[in-house]
C-alpha cells in the first residue's frame, strides 16, 4: 500500500521564531530525512518551495482560471511532501514518525497527515 504524507507548519508561528531557533530546527531535518529515506520505503521526498510562487488552476465558466497563491486559505500549510510504499498502516506510521515535521517542530506548528492512496501511477 502507498502512502502520501503531507508536511505541515504555521507561517505565524514559524515567523515568530527566532531566525537563530529556525536554524537549530532546520539543520536536524537532513539527518531524519535520511534516516526516513534509508528505510528504502520512501518513493519520494521533497520540500515545497515559497508559497509566494505557487498558482492555483480551477474551472470556471467552462474555462481554466489561473491565480496566485495556495489553493486553500488555512492557518497551516503543506510545506513537505513524501510517499511510502509499506506493507500496512502500522508500517507507514512508523515511517512518517520519522519525518522532521512528526518529530520536531512543535514551535514551529508541525505536523504530518499521512493518507492511503488507492492508485499509484509511475513511469
Amino acid at each position: 500500500m502507498k502512502y502520501l504524507g503531507l508536511a505541515y507548519f504555521t507561517p505565524e508561528k514559524f515567523a515568530a521564531m527566532s531566525p537563530s531557533d529556525i536554524e537549530a530546527l532546520v539543520s536536524q531535518c537532513p539527518a531524519l530525512d535520511e534516516k526516513m529515506r534509508a528505510t528504502g520505503k520512501v518513493l519520494v521526498s521533497a520540500s515545497l518551495g515559497d508559497r509566494d510562487g505557487w498558482t492555483t488552476l480551477r474551472p470556471q465558466s467552462g474555462r481554466t482560471h489561473v491565480s496566485d497563491g495556495p489553493y486553500a486559505e488555512s492557518k497551516e500549510v503543506v510545506g513537505g511532501l513524501f510517499i511510502i510504499e509499506a506493507d500496512d498502516r502500522d508500517e507507514a506510521l512508523r515511517i512518517a514518525s520519522m519525518h522532521p515535521a512528526a518529530t520536531l517542530g512543535e514551535e514551529g506548528g508541525w505536523a504530518v497527515e499521512l493518507i492511503p492512496m488507492d492508485f499509484f501511477l509511475a513511469r
